[in-house]
């Protein structure tokens, strides 16, 4: 099985090169974030003459997440829980069960920076997210928790940790907030395969940031050790961040044995 995961930043925009690019890579699982569209916008008739299903959770102008499959989805789960009951309004959060893998699709709120009240947002959002996996991930059974975490784990996932130390998306209460998700039951999909610095998935659109290589690694495949165990390969498709109007976020495609 190939899953990949992107944040597209609007599905509208980056549409000719996301279709190309499923041509191209065809992925059997594909997790977006950031689609910015209400469901009943969302491009299904091209998903569908590629014999993909699409699980959505949308939203206008903001957020926005789906799930995009070749292969059979069933319990289909939108939204996270809020504080005090429902489901949060922002369209973050996504899951279906997928070939015998639960796949959950998740966009974490970039936190604008710490002290402010998006910060604390992104905290509480995120601890959110860890009760709800507690409650309904299984560490004994294939689980994929893939999307835009807006963190980097750690340095070597930064260009410059000077002087991004202590800054939205490489605080310490973000990385502690990361590893209290990943203590379910997760493992770094890439870094079980890989230890190097420098691989990095997203790369702002100021500064010559990408030409210039000084970017960050913020999106991640998590993993239950039953489906880590079967992990061939991770990528960074950074081919994918190059020529017009780009996603400021490259794709990450992980592959798996039956």
């Amino acid at each position: 099985m190939k899953l990949a995961t992107w944040n597209v930043n609007s599905i509208r925009m980056r549409q000719a090169r996301l279709i190309a690019w499923i041509d191209r890579q065809q992925p059997d699982v594909l997790c977006m974030q950031e689609t910015k569209v209400e469901d009943d916008r969302f491009p299904l008739e091209l998903f569908r003459e590629r014999g993909y299903q699409v699980a959505l959770h949308g939203q206008k102008t903001y957020n926005g997440v789906a799930i995009a499959s070749r292969l059979p989805m069933t319990d289909v789960v939108c939204g996270l829980p809020a504080e005090g009951g429902g489901v949060d309004e922002q369209a973050r959060l996504v899951a279906a069960a997928v070939a015998g893998v639960r796949v959950v699709c998740a966009y974490v709120p970039n936190g604008q920076a710490p002290g402010t009240p998006k910060y604390e947002h992104k905290l509480g959002w995120m601890e959110r997210l860890r009760l709800h996996l507690g409650a309904t991930c299984d560490p004994a059974a294939p689980f994929a928790l893939c999307g835009d975490f807006n963190v980097a784990p750690d340095d070597r996932d930064v260009h410059d940790p000077v002087a991004w130390n202590g800054q939205i998306m490489c605080s310490e209460p973000e990385r502690a907030a990361l590893r209290a998700i990943a203590a379910i039951g997760l493992v770094d999909g890439l870094r079980q395969l890989r230890a190097d610095g420098g691989l990095f998935t997203w790369w702002d659109y100021r500064q010559l940031a990408f030409p210039r290589n000084h970017g960050l690694r913020i999106d991640h495949l998590l993993l239950t050790a039953p489906l880590a165990a079967r992990l061939r390969e991770v990528a960074i498709d950074r081919d994918e961040r190059k020529g017009k109007q780009p996603s400021d976020h490259a794709p990450v495609i992980a592959t798996f044995d039956p």
